[in-house]
């Protein structure tokens, strides 16, 4: 989901994402307007995304790297 005033999520770091999440989330709960909650949840959801994408990817290269690492260990003659 892409917003047009939202910068391109993917050139940021996981670290920096749930930095933006948090920042938002505490704007989120100090605002009493129901049109700027529904602009941040929007940035929110984008941003969880993200790691989400993020994470997977990151959590498969291990997983794929494990098994190279694996199979040199094991020596079939």
């Amino acid at each position: 989901m892409l917003h047009p005033l939202a910068d391109d999520p993917s050139l940021l770091t996981i670290p920096e994402l749930h930095n933006k999440i948090q920042d938002l989330s505490s704007k989120y709960f100090k605002t009493t307007n129901p049109q700027v909650q529904e602009q941040i949840a929007t940035f929110i959801e984008i941003y969880k995304q993200e790691v989400a994408i993020k994470e997977a990817k990151q959590q498969n290269e291990l997983q794929q790297n494990g098994n190279l690492e694996l199979d040199k260990l094991i020596k079939v003659s």
